[in-house]
């Protein structure tokens, strides 16, 4: 099997990647632009890996895209590359517009060009992934879950390019035939994870002592989901999932923010003291704009049809990230001197904030 993973040297590509290279045995291509959150140390574990090779592509170029799909002639495309910050996008959406739309475009239109010349049996067997975000059905109350039938309702610039590159995919296959499946993930975390995102932030802030942020008043709810538990769903559901469908992937594991907060302050203190308990760092900071209220996934046809299980519950997967970042910080030292140092990030000018600019 011969797989190009696009944004593989992302976070959840990357743990895709290293899956598919170290325990599936698949050949695999990763294209990558290597923007701030593409990072090859992410892949350094296989780098000598004799069925992984690499890319850098901009999956806008088309001509780039065509040389690599022809020559290494995938079975399968899985495709992760995104913007996906919602603070990033927040005050800088046409990044988001130009590689999570008029990228996904771009991927879908060189993926239905080389399909189409693939001998009938190669054909059927062909898949493409579209690897997307619960964020595209936008907020929940108090109750309920999202399904794959739950209307779209996107907040932010980033859940509303998502939202575009999701429905150009199934378009594709409705139109043109292209063997798609779809995939919308809740919040991902674990290894590898840039540190702009929530839980390595506040890892990262608690061991050097800095303030820990918590959006609003942190009641803000997410369905937490181990980030190996999702790639070894995505390779299901790209083998197995039915064309033209969609599959939502959750660990069914819902916590407030604040809540998630306090349980990294907890395991931290445990196994690496302070002077003082880390939880006197939490500072409550303004609101992101548009900050949806919950999210949780029902997996169940996951579950049911593919015979997917998330393994990891958040007390262990929690343990697990706590202890890879206090082991590995060659991979996010430099990322956190040079790249980024934990600032905030998509805060509005005041007075656009005020008027709702």
């Amino acid at each position: 099997m011969r797989i190009l993973v696009t944004g593989g040297a992302g976070f959840i590509g990357s743990a895709l990647v290293r899956h598919l290279v170290g325990e599936v045995g698949a050949e695999v291509l990763t294209v990558d632009k290597l923007t701030y959150a593409g990072n090859l140390a992410s892949l350094k574990v296989i780098e000598n890996a004799p069925n992984h090779r690499f890319a850098r592509i901009d999956i806008c170029d088309r001509a780039a895209l065509d040389e690599a799909i022809a020559s290494f002639r995938p079975t399968r495309i899985m495709h992760l590359a995104a913007e996906s910050h919602v603070d990033r996008s927040i005050t800088g959406a046409a990044d988001f517009i130009t590689t999570n739309i008029n990228g996904t475009f771009t991927l879908l239109e060189a993926a239905r060009a080389y399909w189409s010349t693939l001998p009938a049996a190669e054909m059927q067997e062909f898949r493409f992934l579209h690897v997307s975000t619960d964020e595209v059905y936008g907020s929940l109350g108090p109750d309920g879950f999202f399904r794959e039938d739950t209307p779209y309702d996107p907040s932010s610039p980033y859940s509303a390019s998502k939202a575009a590159s999701d429905h150009l995919a199934i378009a594709w296959h409705r139109t043109y035939g292209l063997p798609v499946v779809v995939s919308n993930c809740s919040n991902n975390y674990g290894p590898y994870h840039f540190p702009e995102k929530l839980i390595p932030l506040i890892i990262l802030n608690a061991l050097d002592g800095k303030p820990l942020p918590v959006y609003g008043d942190g009641s803000n709810v997410r369905d937490w989901l181990y980030v190996e538990d999702h790639a070894r769903a995505l390779n299901l559901i790209a083998s197995r999932g039915r064309l033209g469908e969609k599959y939502n992937v959750g660990g069914r594991n819902e916590r407030s923010n604040i809540d998630v907060v306090r349980r990294i302050c907890r395991t931290l203190d445990a196994v690496r003291p302070a002077a003082a308990p880390r939880e006197q760092l939490i500072t409550f900071v303004t609101d992101r704009p548009g900050h949806d209220h919950r999210y949780a996934i029902d997996a169940s046809k996951l579950e049911t049809e593919l015979g997917w299980r998330a393994e990891q519950t958040f007390e262990t997967g929690i343990e697990r990230t706590i202890a890879w970042y206090l082991e590995n910080d060659w991979w996010w030292g430099p990322l956190r001197s040079g790249v980024y140092g934990g600032e905030r990030l998509g805060v509005l000018p005041a007075a656009a904030a005020r008027t709702g600019a």
